[in-house]
């Protein structure tokens, strides 16, 4: 048979190989591109070059590829497109650390005054208050009263703010997940009850970068009598690179701590320092690759270096008006330290800073909101140091046309019990239903949205979680938290978690 086969005249065997080619049993003499590569060969290396081209853009959007790192190394916090147009470019939140009394600022509620010194009924369906003494209920004695075209109430513990009521957004039905300090001050800043994860002035600084480069895109005012308990982990960046940590700054001379070279140190020897820290790192093994936290460290040297002169500059208050000092409390003891800070995060915004968050409490008990051995005495002088300054702070974006592309939010990490503690007229913490505000970038002013029960205790109509905030505050800045990711212990992290939605009824 196989001799058969090769004694076929040459003849036949053409005809032979044309027949079976016809019908594809023999593959046809490959034809050479002008590259040197068959077209089989042209097309296979073309859709490889293209599935390597998606390959390497995921890669770098998880963080594995050397070219997001070199990115990194040349600025970190370079201005990055939101994933929709924003209405807010910057953030000021203020952080009343200790927990304020919905009853008595935001959420009145006359049910709770007719039933003044009666037990709280229903209790003991909450796990939340099963170790430890509710007391019975407490009315609150502040005077509420309906201000501006909305008729929005608030108490006679904010007068000036009242008289801004038109740009804010009440939100009533807030709830949160801890009823500790340390890890409710965690999950209002992170997301999270833990440590570890960034604060949400990092996934914004992360998300939209900075639009100057030579002052800290997060910056962090703490109250003068101290910070609040956990401290840094509440403004740390977490699993993210150090360039997205917030930045302190002090209200009295220098803004931060070290902020001069030292004696004999010339800028032209700094900068000579930074360049060489810089060739060093390049010419190290591995430098194609850098590591994430060095490439932020040097970026964080860089940026201190600028912040020599800028930082003086943009909370220099002697620059602004009398007026202006005067309506920001700043002629007055009692208001002056808190109106510093408010008046500076305007500066600090004014500048390109991305968020600022300036806390108003710090230590302990009745020096910060924590209103146990007294609500009354406790917010009065709390309400009394802030009134005025946030006030002017509103007034003051808004005749500057910032308010409008400036997001200001106003809460604590959670609020008190409608119930009394102590002999003093107390109230405990409360994170079942307390009032957080909005006002500004995209907010809709003169609303009052939401609702907790008959006695201020928990949230009950259009229930807003931490996580809610969350999202809304991402979203007025122009991201989606859903699409804000950060790939960390084997998934995509975001701030929050995998809950969240935007409350579309206080957007403008």
């Amino acid at each position: 048979m196989r001799q058969n086969r090769q004694d076929k005249p040459p003849q036949a065997k053409s005809r032979d190989a044309r027949d079976k080619r016809a019908e594809g049993f023999i593959p046809s003499v490959p034809r050479l591109t002008p590259c040197g590569r068959t077209r089989r060969e042209f097309i296979w290396q073309a859709g490889g070059g293209f599935v390597g081209t998606a390959l390497a853009w995921m890669l770098a959007r998880d963080g594995f590829s050397p070219a997001r790192a070199a990115a990194a190394t040349t600025s970190p916090l370079a201005i990055r497109p939101p994933h929709f147009a924003p209405r807010a470019k910057a953030c000021i939140s203020l952080f009343n650390y200790g927990g304020p009394s919905q009853v008595d600022l935001f959420d009145p509620k006359p049910e709770l005054t007719r039933r003044h010194g009666q037990p709280i009924p229903n209790l003991d369906s909450d796990p939340l208050f099963k170790v430890r003494n509710p007391g019975t209920l407490l009315a609150s004695t502040r005077k509420f009263a309906k201000h501006g075209q909305s008729g929005v109430e608030v108490s006679d513990l904010f007068p000036r703010l009242a008289e801004c009521v038109d740009d804010m957004a009440v939100i009533r039905s807030c709830y949160a997940d801890s009823f500790a300090h340390g890890s409710g001050l965690l999950q209002m800043n992170t997301g999270f009850v833990r440590q570890g994860y960034p604060a949400l002035g990092s996934w914004v600084t992360y998300g939209l970068g900075t639009e100057n480069e030579n002052l800290p895109a997060f910056v962090v005012f703490l109250d003068h009598r101290g910070g609040p308990i956990g401290g840094a982990p509440n403004w740390s960046s977490g699993f993210m690179p150090a360039a997205f940590q917030g930045t302190q700054f002090r209200t009295t001379g220098d803004p931060l701590i070290d902020l001069k070279p030292p004696g004999g140190v010339t800028l032209a020897q700094q900068r000579q320092q930074l360049d060489l820290l810089h060739q060093l790192h390049d010419e190290a093994p591995g430098a194609k690759a850098p590591d994430g936290e060095l490439a932020a460290r040097l970026a964080t040297y860089e940026l201190a270096f600028r912040m020599q002169a800028s930082a003086p500059e943009a909370v220099d208050l002697a620059q602004e008006t009398a007026e202006t000092r005067a309506l920001y409390g700043l002629d007055d003891a009692k208001t002056e330290k808190f109106g510093r800070r408010c008046l500076m995060a305007r500066r600090l915004i004014e500048r390109g800073v991305r968020f600022v968050q300036v806390y108003s409490g710090g230590g302990h008990l009745d020096e910060n909101w924590d209103a146990h051995q007294g609500v009354d005495h406790n917010h009065e002088l709390h309400c009394g140091e802030t009134d005025q300054p946030i006030a002017a702070l509103l007034t003051d974006l808004k005749r500057r046309g910032l308010l409008d592309e400036t997001l200001v939010v106003w809460g604590g990490e959670f609020g008190r019990t409608p119930t009394c503690e102590g002999k003093r007229a107390g109230r405990d913490h409360n994170p079942r239903g307390f009032s957080m505000w909005m006002a500004g970038g995209g907010v809709r002013g003169g609303v009052a949205y939401g609702a907790t029960d008959e006695f201020g205790f928990a949230a009950v109509q259009n229930k807003v979680h931490v996580h809610d905030i969350h999202a809304t505050i991402l979203h007025l800045m122009g991201l989606d938290h859903e699409r804000l990711t950060y790939f960390h212990g084997s998934r995509e992290m975001r701030l929050t978690d995998v809950e969240g939605r935007v409350i579309e009824g206080i957007l403008a």
